[in-house]
């Protein structure tokens, strides 16, 4: 079976902005405090390719996808097509040097793993990245492939989370990792930010809105409340809609400026990005005056629910550059 297309490569998930923001922040730390001690907190080669029970998967696996993309490989020793893959991944694992680690589970002896997983046969493969599971491919891949895939999922994780992987000394000691940052100590606006995720949880996004209004009234350059806030006023906005209602408006109006933009926030929660970028995008083009300019600041704001540095944001700002003028 060919690899198939990592499931957040077409997606905006909307509940992963926190945890985003957390792995940057604590990914940012672990750099700086290797920085003060000196450029210590290398590990060894061997540390590279770990293998994984359950007792250890929360430390090896879900705490580590804080610090780098910990890809998984679903294995067992009566499997023919694991022992042509596994040796693949691991020379892999080796050769881009910190970028990711490699995690086997014995399937056999992890069942609970498995299932929690979904895992339908072996051997399959996924990846952990600031705690988020995603299915990479099943089978063995040929070596091209492997190497598009996890190309793919390293960019990602630096990009959306700020994880550029390892240092790595080949005369660090084995197993002798380097102490986790230490906590990130509170912050001013920690208590309101806690509050606007608990509403969001509990679908008042209203009350999210709020908080994270209250958080940029006095900090106007709080990132984490501005995507927040993105996010909270997208939900809410969706969560009175008719979605069989909407479609069929913006169907049969093309030209309607308020029609387009309740269609393109459906595609945006819908995970539909290109589909919601495209719609305004052509709206755009259809209007002119103030109904230009109300289309033109709702695909702003959808850009910030995606992140700046998603290259689906810097095509769509191209577009609507050239729409503009």
């Amino acid at each position: 079976m060919q690899p198939r297309n990592m499931s957040m490569s077409g997606v905006v998930d909307l509940a992963a902005v926190k945890a985003a923001q957390e792995a940057k922040a604590k990914a940012e730390q672990a750099r700086a405090e290797s920085a003060r001690q000196g450029g210590g907190g290398a590990v060894s080669p061997a540390d590279l390719v770990i293998d994984v029970d359950e007792a250890g998967f929360e430390s090896e696996v879900l705490q580590r996808s804080t610090e780098v993309p910990v890809v998984i490989d679903f294995w067992a020793e009566w499997c023919e097509p694991c022992k042509q893959l596994s040796p693949v991944l691991e020379r892999l694992a080796l050769e881009y040097n910190g970028r990711f680690v490699l995690a086997r589970i014995d399937v056999d002896a992890n069942q609970m793993l498995m299932q929690q997983f979904g895992v339908q046969g072996i051997p399959a493969v996924f990846a952990v990245v600031a705690g988020q599971a995603l299915p990479l491919f099943q089978g063995a891949a040929a070596e091209p492939q492997i190497r598009q895939t996890l190309d793919q999922l390293i960019q990602v994780a630096e990009q959306r989370f700020g994880l550029t992987g390892l240092d790595v000394d080949p005369d660090a000691v084995p197993g002798e990792r380097p102490e986790a940052a230490a906590e990130i100590p509170a912050g001013p606006y920690d208590g309101l930010l806690e509050a606007a995720v608990q509403a969001l949880d509990a679908g008042d996004f209203g009350g999210a809105v709020q908080a994270y209004k209250n958080v940029l009234s006095d900090d106007p350059g709080n990132s984490e409340a501005k995507l927040g806030l993105a996010q909270a006023e997208l939900l809410h906005r969706v969560s009175v809609l008719d979605p069989q209602q909407v479609r069929t408006e913006a169907a049969d109006k093309p030209g309607d400026v308020p029609a387009q933009i309740a269609a393109a926030d459906l595609d945006l929660v819908g995970g539909h990005v290109e589909d919601a970028f495209g719609r305004l995008i052509d709206t755009v083009r259809r209007t002119v005056g103030d109904d230009r300019d109300t289309v033109r600041v709702r695909l702003l704001e959808l850009f910030e629910v995606v992140g700046a540095d998603d290259p689906r944001v810097t095509a769509a700002r191209r577009a609507l550059a050239r729409a503009l003028f």
